[in-house]
């Protein structure tokens, strides 16, 4: 069976072969795709064994007075819970529930789970983690280019660049099959990595294949003023590009003046003549001056700020300048995180937007979704509250008395991760889908069991706008369903009886008619031409004759904007709004590692990748565990204003002396998101989780059941 693995964007393609009678229904084999070309990490090639972890939730849960949990029906959980619905609606309005939802849905049930909020709950409190994911992104490039596309090319054409500047990206680690789309860049020497730790990725620009700029946490901003100005003061930029394509070059040129390479280094800590030597590169490389072209991708690493949208729109800044954009060959792009990062935020999960990347606050938008959904555009909410404020506000008078999620773990992924426990602990009803008892479903007042992956038919968006089918290989086990049937239920038993298919292609054809004419026009696309082998990237707008074709490649002609122009945008660098200072002197950043995934809470279960990577570890220089007096294996406390957690001490000389990594996967006393900011972006809503102020110390020094106030027996 032809399907795409259940991780990351890059949905590398998988051949699922059923095993009868033995332990795991399925073996996995890589396929050949544009993305991966056959190969698979070690989390794709073991993604069966998920499928039968040991504690997999096969039936619907219910709490128990003794704060346990037993089985029950469906009938009866269901019951339980539409009942509660409408009691708390009936004392506190519509508004008493929220939904939350994940980037790991697929299309068809984040569409779904978006119009179960507004069309039965009729609620306007439903955000998803997407917005810890990609939301800055998305609003540097709505604001820039007019859309949100992700990587507006395939990404096979990175191979042909003569440089690719990498910021705030791990990609080795985080989807290794990727790497192979930066080989050509590499051979000419034009791999920039901008990242404080010399990762896995910083590596492959290591020698003569190009440059690693480790800059102070926190000032990727700067790296990318200093790069425009130099571009713009040594005349490097193609004018003739900016003339026709683009408006505001002159407030940018004027706000990047102030940002001189000796500036920039004195905050920065990149030399001033490495920046002029990377400014060159990616100038050389472009098509104004004769190079094969180039590219500037962007990571949560600089997105994950109280400054990201600025930040990622600094980026869009530098590539418009070089003439990057809407050019074959040459581009800008955000690196997409989560499996359905690109598709679950365009089909409505977002508080401020209904399907095809409609505003709800668009009269238009919401005549045309109401259209297909039968309803009346006023019955439709208005716009919600972006995640971090959603999740506070849940308990508080006027918040929220109900939750329902579903794709994610918020007890781990979400920043400032004890707050959000008391939040949840507030509500007076919490009702968590997962296929296992993750750390946000043993809070739950019911646990629903779903199906995953390959036990399901539905389709995904990766990360270059390619919609790509999900296909079914396996029963799934016990009374787990798909959370379609389970949205149609709730629906029927809340008085909509009709709108709620639990049959994927049903779902897809109406979500293609609710996004036709938006930015996000799936309204060509149809299984049967999925099924046919076509690969389609969007838009792909309904047409009456020959089928549209899709397209690979955006902005070639024109930028989705009013008047075809992309519009660059000055901004300006601003510190971390937790900053080092006396008493948390040592910078905090946050990422992935090979073996995990997200909150862990599949990856965990996982027997070969728990071996390879079992505990939480704080990754430090020698030079700075001297100082605080840790060696290797010991066990080091963090603390930030918001809480502590206990880590395993690695020491590497590939991170800067006044930075410590921390990855995020793990949950309880090692819980990295115990530290971070919930701080956001006043555009984007996007959480600061890349960089915190912390004071480290020896573990021994303390007791951790009394500081943390949890048991680490």
């Amino acid at each position: 069976m032809a399907t795409h693995c259940p991780y990351c964007a890059l949905q590398c393609a998988q051949t699922l072969t059923p095993t009868p009678g033995e332990r795991l229904p399925l073996e996995v084999s890589g396929r050949d795709f544009p993305t991966n070309r056959g190969g698979l990490c070690q989390k794709g090639w073991t993604s069966a064994e998920v499928l039968r972890a040991e504690d997999r939730v096969t039936s619907p849960m219910i709490r128990t007075a003794d704060g346990g949990f037993r089985e029950a029906t469906w009938d009866e959980a269901l019951g339980l819970v539409a009942g509660r619905v409408r009691e708390l609606q009936a004392e506190s309005g519509r508004e008493s529930i929220a939904v939350f939802g994940g980037g790991g849905l697929t299309n068809e049930k984040a569409y779904a789970l978006g119009k179960f909020a507004r069309v039965v709950l009729r609620t306007p409190f439903i955000d998803y983690n997407g917005r810890f994911c990609m939301s800055s992104a998305a609003a540097a490039s709505n604001r820039a280019f007019g859309m949100d596309r992700g990587l507006g090319f395939p990404l096979a054409d990175l191979g042909g660049a003569d440089a690719v500047l990498v910021l705030g990206s791990n990609m080795g680690v985080t989807m290794p099959p990727f790497v192979q789309h930066l080989a050509g860049a590499r051979e000419r020497g034009g791999l920039v990595v901008v990242d404080p730790r010399e990762t896995v990725t910083a590596k492959l620009a290591g020698g003569d294949q190009g440059v690693h700029l480790a800059p102070v946490p926190g000032t990727d901003m700067v790296v990318l003023l200093a790069l425009t100005h130099i571009v713009l003061a040594e005349g490097l930029a193609d004018l003739d590009y900016l003339e026709e394509r683009t408006t505001g070059l002159d407030d940018v040129r004027r706000s990047v003046a102030a940002w001189w390479p000796e500036r920039a280094e004195s905050v920065c800590g990149i030399a001033a003549d490495e920046l002029r030597r990377t400014a060159r590169l990616l100038a050389a490389a472009s098509p104004r001056h004769g190079g094969r072209g180039a590219y500037v991708l962007t990571g949560r690493g600089m997105e994950q700020m109280s400054q990201g949208t600025a930040c990622v729109t600094a980026a869009i800044n530098l590539a418009l300048c070089l003439g990057l954009v809407g050019r074959e060959g040459s581009g800008f792009g955000p690196v997409t995180g989560q499996g359905n990062g690109q598709g679950g935020r365009e089909h409505g999960q977002k508080s401020d937007q209904l399907p095809g990347y409609r505003m709800i606050t668009d009269p238009a938008a919401r005549a045309h979704v109401a259209g297909v959904w039968g309803v009346e555009p006023d019955s439709l909410p208005g716009p919600g509250v972006p995640a971090v404020k959603l999740l506070d506000s849940l308990g508080r008078e006027g918040g929220p008395r109900a939750l329902f999620v579903h794709g994610s773990n918020v007890v781990v992924s979400a920043p400032n991760a004890e707050a959000v426990v008391e939040s949840l602990r507030r509500l007076d009803l919490l009702v968590v889908s997962d296929l296992v008892p993750s750390e946000t479903a043993m809070l739950a007042d019911v646990i629903l069991p779903i199906t995953q992956w390959a036990e399901e038919e539905g389709t995904m968006t990766n990360l270059e706008a390619r919609i790509i089918r999900r296909r079914k290989a396996a029963e799934p086990p016990g009374e787990a369903r798909s959370e379609l049937w389970i949205l149609g239920e709730l629906a029927r038993l809340l008085g909509v009886d009709r709108g709620f298919s639990d049959d994927p292609a049903t779902v897809f054809d109406e979500m293609a008619r609710a996004s036709a004419g938006g930015a996000a026009d799936y309204s060509g696309i149809t299984y049967e031409r999925l099924d046919a082998g076509e690969e389609i990237q969007w838009p792909c707008p309904a047409t009456d004759g020959v089928p549209h074709p899709g397209t690979p490649r955006v902005f070639l002609e024109r930028f989705n904007t009013p008047d075809g122009r992309a519009r660059m945008i000055p901004v300006d660098h601003h510190a971390p709004a937790d900053d080092v200072r006396a008493g948390a002197p040592i910078y905090l950043v946050t990422g992935r590692v090979l073996q995990h995934y997200q909150s862990g809470a599949q990856t965990r279960r996982v027997a070969e990748l728990d071996a390879a990577q079992p505990e939480p570890f704080v990754e430090m220089h020698p030079l700075l565990a001297e100082r605080i007096g840790l060696d290797e294996g010991e066990e080091a406390i963090l603390s930030t204003s918001r809480g502590e957690a206990v880590a395993t001490v690695r020491i590497t000389e590939a991170i800067r002396p006044d930075t410590v990594f921390m990855p995020f996967h793990w949950a309880g006393a090692g819980s990295a998101n115990r530290l971070t900011n919930d701080v956001t972006d006043p555009i984007s809503g996007m959480p600061e989780f890349k960089v915190t102020a912390v004071a480290i110390a020896p573990a021994a020094v303390f007791d951790p059941t009394v500081s943390l106030g949890v048991s680490v027996s």
